[in-house]
């Protein structure tokens, strides 16, 4: 695969995206798709390059979804920082319970262990 290939969206995902904005029937053109996938591998880079120098400016080497919303406000797009917003909100609120869950899973796995592999931990019933 090209350099120029890596950065763009795949051309059958642009064209699921645009067909679900039309009527069932109709059809898109090759062309169309890549004008479309142009676009928006220009949007991205436009976006993501004013986020990495706000970044840069503060001396900060990773870009998170907070400086993707400033830059898309920033630019002017602000229906979609608000949109993204809420998106990040929402991601890292399901981020937080994913690793709710899985400290819960560990530490009920590892009380499974212990109990395993230690018998004066387990628990005897006794049946009179």
């Amino acid at each position: 695969m090209n350099d120029e290939a890596d950065k763009t969206l795949p051309i059958a995902n642009v064209g699921r995206i645009m067909k679900q904005n039309l009527p069932p029937n109709a059809k898109i053109s090759k062309e169309s798709k890549q004008l479309m996938q142009d676009c928006a591998t220009e949007f991205i880079s436009f976006v993501t390059g004013e986020a990495s120098d706000k970044c840069h400016k503060e001396n900060r080497k990773t870009v998170n979804g907070d400086d993707i919303c400033w830059a898309l406000c920033s630019l002017g797009f602000d229906n979609y920082a608000e949109a993204i917003g809420r998106y990040l909100y929402k991601f890292r609120q399901a981020e937080l319970v994913r690793t709710n869950q899985n400290k819960l899973h560990e530490t009920a796995k590892d009380k499974f262990e212990e109990d395993a592999t230690n018998p004066s931990t387990k628990h005897s019933s006794h049946h009179r």
